[in-house]
């Protein structure tokens, strides 16, 4: 068996007294039926580099030998990967994913290995079917994500898309000729949307428990809970989360060069996202994360106090202080960790006695509290920073109570003033005609001056009475 690769047979009997498999050394392997045929040749790899396949369990040398060839059958660049299972090419593709954001390569990271080699790693990447992937995600939707629930239509989703993605690099490559993936039906998902804490839902907290996935605070509520944080010394920060809708890692990432007090403008350059103990500062999450945005009095007063508290604690801190130019900081200067804002907001919302928020569903309140205040969907999107303004209308805006109320009232009257105008009816309620008392009263208009009478022929022209033709004088030619 040189280089090139070779056919041989081999079985899986055990000598008797070691008990090592016997492998090509068995003398039954002669006899036909035993054993079976195996095939073993070096090729260039995916990185180019030479790699040894073997695959065996053949019943004849023919077919054996078949399928080596189809195996040594290289594609457009001289590589092979037939002989590649699907988990050495998903390994192979996450390290050449260079150029995508640490959070995106995380989540890709955790699909391959919690999901996809366990299901289809063994698999041969040129064997791979729809089949194949459709049993995986059959096998996933009842499966315990040790929460005690299976995963969620979403989740099955963002895992179809690791799996497209790598299978679409495979096609590129020339290594595959379809993409299993892209045929495969899933439940689709549901788009969370936010729900306001009501009177109804706060008490079915209280007793059993229950909770929306994403819960908004009213304008009260979120006042209530400012005014018992007034102590903290991060409540601007969390003041500038609730209104102006920041996301934790951009909140982190703030730098005091991002900001102009005088011009009442905060500028999102950066964030800071968080991998454990670890935290990557990198751009903000999509191009139309880079924003600039406006700031109100109240905002620019609380920041400038900010400020003067933050060089108090420098001051004081002497060397020991490090310099972060980090707009929001630990007492000693250093920058904050995404994961300590959450557990400490978590704890105020805790010691509040308010109905519980998560951090994130801050900027969905934003959302609401500034669709409430009059503002359009478009001049929200910006301020969230969304690429798509359906994505700011479908998750971002919870319509509050209030809202709903005075559409409902508005609607009514709208109704009712049409049924006051219809003849010969009168409607139940009584609806007012005049403008409010608080308006100016209405000019009195004046009578209309009367149309001077049409002659008789005019008014019989108007009725429809033929007109008379009248006899015309004959000319009389002079001799």
């Amino acid at each position: 068996m040189g280089s090139n690769g070779g056919v041989f047979k081999r079985c899986g009997c055990r000598d008797p007294r070691s008990g090592r498999l016997l492998g090509t050394c068995c003398p039954a392997l002669p006899k036909r039926g035993h054993g079976s045929w195996y095939f073993d040749r070096a090729m260039a790899g995916l990185q180019g580099r030479r790699a040894r396949v073997r695959r065996g369990g053949y019943p004849t040398r023919r077919e054996a030998i078949a399928a080596r060839d189809a195996v040594t059958r290289p594609g457009p660049d001289g590589r092979v990967a037939d002989g590649y299972t699907v988990a050495r090419w998903l390994r192979y593709w996450l390290t050449s994913r260079t150029s995508i954001r640490p959070s995106t390569l995380r989540s890709y990271q955790h699909h391959v290995d919690a999901h996809l080699i366990p299901h289809l790693g063994r698999l041969q990447l040129s064997e791979l079917t729809g089949r194949h992937v459709a049993a995986m995600f059959r096998a996933l939707a009842t499966a315990d994500t040790g929460r005690g629930r299976p995963p969620t239509p979403g989740t099955l989703h963002r895992i179809r898309a690791t799996l497209r993605a790598a299978l679409n690099a495979a096609v590129r490559e020339g290594l595959r000729p379809d993409n299993p993936a892209r045929h495969v039906e899933l439940p689709g998902p549901r788009r969370p949307h936010a729900e306001v804490w009501t009177n109804p839902q706060i008490t079915a907290w209280r007793e059993q428990g229950h909770r929306p996935i994403i819960a908004v605070w009213t304008a009260q509520q979120l006042a209530m809970f400012l005014a018992t944080i007034t102590d903290d010394r991060l409540y601007p920060m969390w003041w500038l989360i609730a209104l102006r809708g920041l996301r934790r890692g951009e909140a982190a990432g703030l730098r005091w060069c991002d900001i102009d007090l005088d011009a009442g403008r905060l500028t999102i350059a950066q964030q800071r996202i968080a991998y454990g103990r670890t935290v990557h500062v990198g751009p903000p999450k999509t191009a139309a994360s880079r924003r600039t945005i406006a700031l109100d009095r109240a905002t620019i007063r609380l920041l400038r106090e900010h400020r003067r508290r933050q060089q108090a604690e420098r001051d004081r801190g002497g060397e020991q202080w490090q310099d972060s130019g980090y707009l929001f900081t630990a007492p000693d200067g250093s920058p904050l960790h995404p994961d300590w804002l959450t557990r400490r907001f978590r704890r105020l919302v805790t010691l509040s006695g308010l109905p519980p928020v998560r951090l994130h569903d801050l900027r969905h309140g934003a959302a609401s509290l500034a669709l409430a205040a009059g503002a359009d969907l478009k001049t929200v999107q910006v301020l969230l920073g969304h690429a798509s303004i359906v994505l700011t209308a479908d998750t971002y805006t919870s319509v509050l109570p209030e809202l709903l109320a005075d559409a409902a009232e508005a609607t009514a009257r709208l109704v009712l003033a049409h049924a006051a105008r219809r003849p010969g009816q009168q409607p139940r309620h009584r609806v007012p005609d005049g403008p409010p008392k608080s308006a100016a009263p209405a000019p009195t208009r004046q009578p209309e001056p009367k149309r001077p009478k049409r002659s008789r022929r005019r008014r019989a022209r108007r009725k429809g009475v033929p007109r008379t033709p009248h006899p015309r004088p004959t000319k009389i030619k002079a001799a």
